[in-house]
């Protein structure tokens, strides 16, 4: 998964506009079936928001090419961000892409756009067992499969060892309790130094990941459940956290995602709770150097909150069979695994887990390794863009202390339902 490509995460308004030119036709002529549709079949529509976005998906390509040398998909799309707008436009025109991109905590979005996957799965006696099984559930929607899914990443909580070393600080690894994150929090913030650097958004936290640590999730029995008693006490913690315990400052509602990265990146916030597509960027531009942990909860044992995309079938397909297969060569464990080790995405495989860990250090594989095993999906709703655009509106009126975590999660509930 590319630094941009989370739900709830932002890009901000000059990058937005810079990357959102246009479509990417790459990756020469088109392979697959020659009849009605072939074409299409070997097309995805996709985010393609910069040069990361597109070396990613020439990756996958790159990969599947070493089995099968005639292999081939051209690519187009937008930026993230208008993704999810513009593939529903795109899908109703002529000759679009049979492939899309979804993801686990979009499904229920673009579902009316998917075909379900289980009788092509039956028949090509595809093992899905072998996929995360967090982000099966998550790409399950009405009981059928929407995707298949290539990646499945569990936010962590980054920490910069020289700031926590200085502060005498000890490193927390795979049991970390919310009251011990505070009064680390609070021995960090010094010298111009803050514990935590956060966004605006919800599901880029740290309010959502702190929640599922404790089991307390937005949607249950696929509706909504932003007022439930256990989020809101955490997305309330996660507000005091700057409102009472300035241990974090508060974001402004147009800050993109790489507003916090960067005070972390620079030395001036001392944690940061992210994805591990950040990975490779955190532990190479950071002033410092960098340990990952599980996310803090109640009790040390949190779950993990997993996020991750898929490869699907547009419903307007008409070549199905030939897209799926198309989709099944980008998604063997030795395609995740090597897309793993070139881009940095955990693989949706667990057999391919070695390929992404590579020499990585043992403590922070053994992290994202327990909280694969304990993780939950971030499921959504049809409404979750508005959630979110609604959320990063009045988040900062509840991380300076001026509006309750009940309020603000009222209120959004009451307009996306």
């Amino acid at each position: 998964m590319s630094n941009n490509r989370v739900t709830g995460r932002l890009l901000t308004a000059a990058a937005v506009a810079a990357l959102a030119a246009g479509t990417l036709s790459a990756c020469g002529s088109s392979a697959g079936s020659s009849s009605d549709g072939g074409k299409e079949a070997s097309s995805m529509y996709t985010w393609i928001s910069n040069e990361n976005d597109r070396a990613q998906w020439q990756a996958f390509v790159d990969a599947a090419k070493k089995k099968d040398p005639a292999f081939n998909l051209t690519l187009e799309g937008p930026s993230f961000n208008d993704y999810w707008t513009k593939v529903k436009t795109r899908l109703s025109s002529s000759g679009a892409p049979c492939i899309i991109t979804t993801q686990a905590a979009r499904a229920q979005e673009l579902k009316d756009l998917t075909v379900p996957l289980d009788d092509m799965v039956k028949s090509n006696n595809v093992d899905v067992s072998m996929y995360n099984k967090a982000m099966i559930d998550g790409l399950t929607v009405d009981g059928s499969l929407r995707g298949i899914p290539y990646d499945a990443e569990p936010v962590v909580l980054y920490y910069n060892k020289d700031l926590l070393s200085a502060a005498g600080v000890k490193e927390p690894t795979l049991n970390y309790t919310t009251a011990q994150f505070t009064s680390d929090l609070k021995a960090l913030t010094k010298g111009g130094v803050t514990g935590l650097a956060v966004p605006p958004g919800f599901g880029a936290g740290p309010g959502l990941p702190l929640a599922f640590a404790n089991g307390n999730e937005p949607v249950k029995d696929g509706k909504l459940d932003l007022t439930n008693q256990g989020l809101v006490q955490d997305q309330q913690f996660a507000f005091d956290l700057a409102a009472k315990e300035k241990v974090a400052t508060a974001p402004q509602a147009s800050d993109g995602s790489d507003v916090p990265e960067q005070q972390f990146m620079s030395g001036k916030a001392a944690m940061i709770i992210d994805g591990p597509w950040m990975y490779d960027t955190l532990t190479t531009k950071t002033q410092g150097k960098v340990g990952i942990a599980v996310i803090p909860s109640t009790s040390g044992q949190g779950i993990g909150m997993i996020q991750g995309s898929a490869f699907a079938i547009a419903a307007s397909c008409k070549d199905k069979e030939t897209a799926f297969k198309n989709i099944m060569k980008i998604t063997t464990p030795e395609v995740v695994g090597a897309v793993g080790a070139a881009r940095g995405t955990v693989p949706s495989v667990e057999s391919a887990i070695k390929d992404w860990a590579g020499n990585k250090p043992a403590a922070d594989v053994a992290v994202v390794e327990a909280l694969l095993k304990s993780g939950r999906p971030l499921v959504t709703t049809p409404t979750w863009n508005q959630v979110e655009t609604n959320f990063t509106q009045y988040s900062g009126d509840g991380f300076r202390g001026t509006k309750s975590a009940q309020d603000i999660l009222s209120t959004i509930a009451n307009s996306a339902k």
